[in-house]
């Protein structure tokens, strides 16, 4: 291995005036393979422009010898504009530089007879994909109620992602553990196969197969790779740690006997897992490419020295990193704030007031940032962001309550509460799909125009007449009796045990299960509604407030403080962040460290990073002693994260002492319930009184026992089998024997 040593650059350059060492190191070494280790803030953007640049400069190719791959087309413009503002007109020669996809695309149209498609194939996009694996389905008599077309598209893509063709999934040895081959009682490689044999028909590809099919087309002309090493004389890759199996393999295979490859990543930064991509591409890049020059960007141009000094100890904790060490020369400025407090609205409150704060020191709201694990979260701050008339913008996604999802269980309870709400009852009348077409239900409401009455009396008139289709009468009766039945129940059930139940038996819940792709984080968005209705009365009071709330949040144009998940938050930097909901089983993400061990736990660890080094300035953490979940509070132990944070470079305001900080608790001469924990060197917590406290044995609550029947806001219904302190065996109807803590069910 050759290691940055810091020296001059050897080769004198025009575009290295201005770069620190390593920067200049990454432009001028332009033979063989090169792998830029860059970290958060350290210009890796700025180095491979000018990497570009200077390889023109010298003549060492032509433009379009330069094969240069991104992730975004915003990535792809900022790089060409870039080079364009050093170089001038040959930037506009650079007709390689852009994503994976578009430049696969751009060799598969002038090769396409090769593997059988026409120049002028289709690239389908999600929705064409669904609608065309509908068909195949209805083709095959493959019942869609029950099998998922979304969620055969997510293996589809899955497979597709790891270079997996229908004959690969075949070859495979018996128990491989490969995603989605018992979907439809293990027809999942014939429904594979009958879609890539439906997509040649249609002279079309889906994304996936841009990259799948340039790999056979490769490997299936070894003279055509040949002609494709002459011309591309260097082959240069940003946010290398992205890459998924098959974007890895394309660039070996387009990486020449020059091994003229560039890469440009940050394994401490590579956080889309779910999504296909493989850290283990950059951490195994030196055996890939022996001899290969390795050079670190760790002077960092963005965060102050205490932020990074924690970010770099937090990511310490993981072993399967490269290592690298970021420092910066500017100031040291304020330590890493932690913040742990009593509640979810105490540390929403808490927020706001420091958001308050800081804009009365003259920070803007557009350079604040809310930063969350998961989606679920952001309701407790939209509300308190609302009520304290801060203007905030949602990044990447709608606001809490305009979230499909959540629309779609307020317009059920809104039709419960009213049967005159006809916007609601267009709203939810097919979802989850009853059979009904667009016909009958423009038929319904112009009888209710007819008559004056809502559609929801239409809807009962009609059935007592012989007007209706028996398919169609059948799926009416059933939604009235259902509407009914909720209705009845609204005196004895509170609204979020109502809405449970509503999830549940409407059918909404199994749909959201069935997808793949988006299900599970909709499904925690139906739980944090559950939890927030928990907080009413009533149903009344509840939609009152949803009212409210929606008319508090209006757009208060760009200059609002951002909303948004960890993951959405990658490239970008503000001058405050704040880090909420750092406590186990929420962050890390219980269900990643559950499904990928280890592995999850570093991606989520790697999420944490990402999270701090987006702040310039301030970064504050903040963890609560006590949550609500589900509609029950619970315990809540600080998140590992917390004690990896050294303490020379975070200071404690919380409930609970941190380190050695001697920060004492605001609550400590409060009563609630005490727990304590040590999670290592740096962090012990005590809640209460400050005494030593021995957790009692966990006790069942009070009316559950083994034969009673339960309600689980993801399981559903099922009856208790046996028990061990508050631990429940439990054997649902629909999902079979869990494991489930009694804090998680309701006596049904």
């Amino acid at each position: 291995m050759i290691t940055t040593d810091l020296k001059p650059a050897p080769i004198v350059s025009r575009f290295i005036e201005g770069l620190n060492a390593p920067q200049a190191q990454a432009v001028t070494t332009t033979e063989g393979p090169v792998l830029v280790l860059a970290g958060a803030g350290t210009g890796k953007t700025r180095a491979l422009t000018a990497r570009i640049a200077h390889i023109l400069d010298q003549r060492l190719c032509q433009p379009w010898q330069i094969l240069c791959v991104t992730f975004t087309n915003k990535a792809a413009r900022e790089m060409k504009e870039r080079a364009e503002s050093l170089i001038g007109p040959p930037a506009e020669g650079l007709k390689y530089l852009g994503t994976f996809h578009s430049i696969a695309a751009q060799i598969l149209r002038q090769h396409c007879e090769r593997i059988g498609l026409k120049s002028n194939f289709v690239i389908l996009d999600d929705d064409d994909q669904v609608r065309l694996i509908k068909a195949i389905f209805e083709e095959k008599g493959i019942d869609p109620k029950q099998f998922s077309s979304k969620t055969f598209g997510f293996y589809l893509d899955g497979w597709k992602n790891k270079a997996i063709s229908p004959k690969d999934l075949q070859s495979l040895p018996p128990g491989s553990s490969i995603e989605g081959l018992d979907f439809a009682h293990g027809r999942a490689i014939a429904l594979y196969e009958a879609y890539q044999e439906r997509l040649k028909v249609l002279n079309a590809v889906d994304f996936g197969d841009l990259l799948l099919h340039c790999l056979h087309l490769f490997r299936a002309n070894p003279e055509l790779l040949s002609d494709y090493h002459q011309r591309f004389r260097y082959v240069m890759v940003d946010e290398y740690q992205d890459t998924n199996v098959a974007q890895y393999l394309w660039l070996r295979l387009l990486t020449g006997p020059t091994r003229n490859l560039c890469c440009v990543g940050d394994d401490d930064q590579s956080i889309y897992g779910w999504r296909g991509a493989e850290v283990d591409n950059i951490l195994r890049f030196e055996r890939d490419f022996p001899g290969a020059t390795i050079i670190r960007l760790e002077e960092n141009y963005r965060s102050t020295g205490h932020i990074l000094g924690a970010a770099s100890g937090l990511i310490a904790a993981n072993q399967s990193r490269l290592g690298k060490t970021l420092w910066t020369g500017g100031d040291e400025g304020t330590k890493v704030k932690i913040s742990g407090l009593w509640d979810g609205a105490s540390e929403a409150a808490t927020v706001c007031e420091r958001i308050d704060n800081l804009r009365a020191d003259g920070i803007r709201p557009k350079d604040m940032a809310i930063l969350v694990r998961a989606s679920f979260q952001m309701r407790a701050f939209e509300e308190a962001l609302g009520r304290a008339h801060i203007p905030y913008i949602v990044v990447g996604g709608p606001r809490f309550f305009e979230r499909a999802e959540i629309r779609d269980m307020v317009a059920y309870l809104r039709l419960i509460s009213s049967e005159d709400d006809d916007l609601a009852f267009e709203r939810i009348i097919n979802v989850p799909k009853r059979g009904l077409g667009d016909a009958t239900i423009a038929k319904l409401m112009a009888h209710a125009r007819l008559g004056g009455t809502s559609t929801m009396q239409a809807v009962r008139d009609l059935l007592d007449t012989d007007e209706l289709a028996a398919r169609t009468k059948t799926a009416l009766m059933g939604f009235v009796r259902d509407l009914d039945r909720w209705r009845e129940a609204m005196a004895s059930l509170s609204a979020d045990q109502l809405v449970d139940r509503v999830i549940v038996e409407s059918g909404y819940h199994d749909l959201m299960r069935s997808d793949r792709t988006s299900g599970e984080t909709r499904l925690e968005n139906l739980k944090e509604l559950s939890s927030a209705m928990a907080e009413f009365p009533d149903l009344g009071a509840f939609l009152g407030h949803v009212q409210l709330t929606m008319d508090l949040e209006k757009d208060h144009g760009s200059d609002g403080v951002r909303l948004m998940t960890l993951h959405a938050s990658k490239g970008l930097e503000f001058q405050a962040v704040f880090l909420p909901g750092w406590e186990e089983g929420i962050f890390p993400s219980q269900r990643s460290v559950d499904e990928h061990g280890l592995k999850g736990l570093e991606e989520e660890r790697r999420l944490a990073y990402v999270g701090l080094t987006r702040a310039r300035k301030i970064a504050e953490v903040s963890y609560v002693a006590n949550r609500q979940v589900y509609g029950r509070w619970t315990n809540q132990l600080p998140s590992r994260f917390v004690d990896e944070i050294p303490p020379v470079h975070a200071i404690s305001d919380s409930v609970m002492g941190y380190g050695a900080s001697g920060v004492s608790s605001r609550f400590d001469n409060l009563t609630q319930p005490v727990y304590s924990t040590n999670l290592g060197n740096n962090l012990k917590v005590q809640m209460g009184t400050p005494h030593r406290h021995t957790p009692a044995k966990p006790v069942l609550a009070k009316g559950l026992e083994v034969g009673v029947r339960v309600f689980h806001i993801k399981f559903g219904y099922g009856k208790i089998t046996s028990q061990d302190g508050n631990k429940l065996i439990v054997n649902f109807e629909h999902s079979g024997e869990k494991k489930v803590l009694d804090s998680f069910v309701d006596k049904a």
